[in-house]
């Protein structure tokens, strides 16, 4: 490898965002140019192997653009710490993900490495290089396997006490819903989610993109259901739209593939929904980033946390 950068113009980070099957790399220049895109398999098998591809993926980006990275970031899920340097709480898997600092494993204590929560490094990507670049107050929802979320208000990502905020698939749509994985009475995510499609459809659907495809067809069972489900996600971006007064919404996620049946009902369902004060209506918008927003966030949020000035700058 090269020597570090000798100015702030040939500057880069290296975002690392950690998935449960991938971790996807980026490096990237200060001005939010890719400079190389990589990944390796996460191999999260009870032992600490996935933390060791982690590392090796850091070389490998390295390698391919010439030289150290000046930044690095991490995406990771669960609930980052106060100092922003670790994630705090995550149980069941990634074993020793909890409270591990990176900058001695990756660099011999000569890095500071923040870490953010996936969600919101996610919607940091998005602010940097996509949707929603130059807005000041933004929530994005990710459709998937869950529903994810992420706030951006007055300029920042909103984290709260415990780094819990921005969790948006667990607001109740159905208070006699049954209770999700965190405990709450009919979410989102139970309403829209992938995990819940096969209880939703009575197993007649493997996958919402089976459900949307059989929409598509005019299939009548499924006009009925999906548009339950579409019906759900308008209503809780209506209340969403109250609580935090947005300019725009983000969405993303694999279930958001399905482009304009799923983005016409949901802003027809809007249209009546939601508090539109002197004619002023909140933008829906697709993500841009798709599966790069998470480590493309992580390299913006390392380069904030060390030299915010020169994002400011740019």
């Amino acid at each position: 490898m090269s020597a570090p950068a000798e100015s702030q113009k040939d500057a880069f980070a290296i975002g690392l965002d950690l998935g449960g099957t991938q971790v996807k790399g980026i490096a990237a220049d200060s001005s939010g140019k890719i400079l190389a895109i990589d990944s390796v398999d996460t191999e999260d098998d009870g032992d600490d192997r996935w933390r060791k591809n982690l590392k090796v993926l850091l070389n490998k980006l390295e390698d391919e653009v010439g030289r150290p990275a000046d930044w690095v970031g991490i995406s990771a899920p669960g609930l980052q710490a106060k100092d922003g340097l670790a994630i705090e709480y995550m149980p069941g898997r990634l074993q020793g993900l909890e409270r591990f600092h990176w900058g001695s494993f990756l660099r011999d204590n000569s890095l500071t490495v923040p870490v953010l929560n996936d969600a919101h490094s996610a919607l940091s990507g998005e602010v940097w290089a996509g949707a929603a670049q130059g807005m000041q107050d933004v929530f994005m929802l990710t459709l998937g396997t869950g529903v994810g979320g992420a706030i951006l208000s007055d300029g920042k990502i909103l984290k709260g006490h415990i780094g819990r905020a921005g969790h948006l698939g667990h607001v109740t749509v159905d208070s006699d819903g049954e209770p999700d994985c965190v405990k709450t009475p009919g979410s989102l995510e139970e309403a829209i989610g992938n995990k819940s499609i096969e209880k939703r459809t009575d197993g007649k659907y493997p996958t919402t993109h089976a459900l949307v495809a059989a929409y598509v067809s005019g299939d009548e069972e499924a006009r009925k259901i999906w548009l339950s489900s579409v019906k759900a996600l308008a209503a809780a971006c209506a209340s969403l739209i109250n609580a935090l007064d947005p300019e725009a919404i983000i969405i993303g996620g694999g279930i958001a593939k399905a482009e304009d049946a799923l983005f016409q009902p949901f802003n027809d369902f809007l249209k009546d929904m939601e508090w539109r004060p002197g004619g002023h209506s909140v933008k829906i918008l697709g993500a841009k980033l798709g599966e790069n927003a998470g480590a493309l966030g992580a390299a913006y949020n390392a380069i904030l946390y060390s030299s915010p000035q020169l994002l400011k700058e740019q």
